[in-house]
């Protein structure tokens, strides 16, 4: 049985300034067809910063497909062909004001592979400078900072609703004393 399944058709449902979605028919490994609907996205990028006092540097902002806000790690998309480490730098500066030093990948991840192909590239930045904020005409945050110390008990109370920074904050666990 093959575990892959071929298109044997595909429409361009819609194009967007974010998104693209196509509607595919695919042949399953039984011989039966289906319908998958693809969301392509060029990609995103989000890093998780500590300050000189050792607290996560944090991003509450209201998020439209939820009705309600997130705490989050600062994050963006990717421009195309934009440098994913490139992007990571111009996000954390546009979101808090803050420059980094070094950047260290910790994760690539899709987050939701069953539709869309959405890759999203998680950093831990290090050697942070403060600067000023630059935050794009259609973007509103509230600036937060978490004590490191109190990651793991925001953890357990399920503070956090967005995969990318649950992800980075167990990275962040993971690596405590790197960090402290």
């Amino acid at each position: 049985m093959s575990n892959n399944e071929p298109t044997l058709n595909k429409e361009v449902i819609y194009n967007g300034k974010i998104i693209d979605v196509e509607l595919h028919e695919v042949e399953l490994p039984n011989g039966n067809t289906s319908k998958r609907e693809v969301v392509y996205h060029n990609g995103a990028v989000a890093v998780c910063a500590l300050n000189a006092d050792n607290e996560v540097i944090l991003v509450k902002q209201f998020r439209k497909p939820l009705e309600k806000p997130l705490v989050e790690i600062p994050a963006g998309k990717l421009e195309k062909g934009e440098d994913r480490e490139d992007a990571a730098k111009r996000e954390l500066k546009e979101e808090t004001g803050y420059e980094a030093e070094s950047l260290t990948l910790i994760a690539n991840s899709y987050g939701t592979p069953g539709f869309s192909n959405e890759l999203i590239s998680i950093y831990m930045a290090e050697g942070l400078t403060k600067g000023e904020v630059d935050l794009d005409d259609d973007e509103f945050v509230e600036h937060i900072t978490l004590p490191i110390d109190k990651v793991k008990e925001a953890l357990q109370n399920q503070e956090f609703e967005d995969a990318k920074t649950i992800i980075a904050l167990q990275y962040l666990l993971l690596n405590y004393n790197h960090y402290k």
